[in-house]
């Protein structure tokens, strides 16, 4: 729940501040000279990059979401198995362990969804965000049934 709260504050922190530089954008714009203007649509192209980068995230974040959902309700889930230091990291060697099982499976099962989402997590734990995000990527196509690209 901690985490939903904090997105939702960060996304309207941003939304606020989209708003005001695309105001400020605006206002340069109806200065009316040839270098206002100019600074104006160069000011307004940050905000409309903003908003799509946000509504592409959230987007990523509500699918995964319903995929854990769905994966919760067939019992489908990845048991939290990992071990952790006194400090409560996770112990790295245990990461590997775990990382290795879910390679295995979702090699053994390439166009299942359910093992790339369990890769995605173990890919997580092991701190590897780029490859967790791919992988989860892949989960959510192959879910949809959309043509996964290799």
């Amino acid at each position: 729940m901690r985490a939903k709260i904090t997105y939702l504050v960060t996304a309207a922190v941003l939304l606020f501040y989209f708003v005001l530089v695309g105001s400020r954008g605006v206002m340069l714009i109806q200065s009316g000279t040839v270098v206002t203007v100019t600074f104006g649509v160069a000011v307004l192209v940050l905000p409309v990059i903003g908003l799509w980068f946000l509504w592409k995230n959230t987007q990523f974040v509500r699918r995964a979401n319903q995929l854990a959902a769905e994966l919760d309700a067939e019992g489908g889930l990845p048991v939290d198995e990992l071990k952790r230091t006194p400090a409560g990291r996770i112990d790295r060697d245990s990461a590997d362990e775990v990382f290795a099982r879910r390679r295995a499976e979702t090699e053994a099962a390439p166009d299942d969804w359910r093992s790339w989402f369990r890769l995605a997590v173990a890919y997580h734990d092991a701190r590897d965000t780029p490859r967790a995000r791919k992988a989860m990527q892949r989960a959510i196509a192959l879910h949809d049934g959309k043509p996964v690209q290799v």
